[in-house]
């Protein structure tokens, strides 16, 4: 870094988006290969060089992506895209440190799939978030009436709700209005393909928060807890 810039050169910033991208070419290699050893030594490799965070929005989140991105065009399986699920929940929490894992005091946070059957976006959501520190419960595939009352229940506070469909992310308008009338405080982070496609819909369906990817769910997740708390 040059003296007294506090910048560092292209050079570095270049090497390091090609590195992270190399890794997450290696971790996504390994997950659809079916090689948890090497999917571990990939993450364990980027951990001695990146704060966690980094691999989360560079390495994990867009080998995921990439791996979504196949499926949608027939071009992997989906046993191959729910055993990579399954691995990378198990490496990640491994590779993760204790001090990504101590959060103590946090409001109650949980994450649902809303009435869809294409689990891996949540999966890597909440895989991501569960590595950072946040304690987080997974309420899984689930329907509007359902998810209000384990919402009520457990006594979330902050929500995470994946949708594909546009017909499944529009009835979180009506948990929204459910959540609202109860007066619980609830706040509703909601991501998605629909939402990338219309950026005011999150706005339409009452959430209070939109996020692209994991890297975006624990961005907010964290700006939310001092509200939530």
């Amino acid at each position: 870094m040059p003296h007294g810039t506090g910048i560092a050169p292209r050079s570095h910033v270049w090497f390091a988006m090609n590195d992270l991208d190399d890794l997450s070419q290696d971790f996504e290699n390994a997950l659809l290969s079916v090689d948890r050893k090497e999917a571990k030594a990939v993450l364990t490799r980027g951990r001695e060089r990146y704060a966690f965070a980094e691999l989360a929005e560079h390495v994990i989140s867009t080998a995921f992506e990439r791996i979504g991105k196949a499926w949608d065009a027939g071009d992997v399986a989906l046993s191959q895209v729910y055993v990579s699920g399954r691995i990378a929940e198990d490496v990640v929490g491994e590779i993760s440190l204790p001090s990504d894992r101590s959060r103590s005091g946090q409001p109650k946070i949980a994450i649902a799939l809303l009435d869809d059957y294409h689990m891996l976006g949540k999966r890597m959501v909440y895989t991501v978030v569960q590595a950072s520190g946040f304690s987080i419960l997974d309420f899984g595939r689930i329907e509007v009436d359902e998810l209000f009352e384990k919402v009520k229940d457990e006594k979330i506070r902050i929500l995470l709700i994946s949708t594909l469909m546009l017909r499944s992310a529009l009835q979180i308008k009506k948990l929204s209005d459910l959540l609202k009338e109860a007066g619980l405080g609830v706040k509703v982070v909601v991501g998605g393909a629909p939402f990338r496609f219309d950026a005011e819909l999150w706005r339409e369906v009452g959430a209070d928060a939109m996020g692209f990817d994991a890297a975006d769910a624990i961005r907010l997740t964290t700006e939310m807890m001092d509200e939530a708390s």
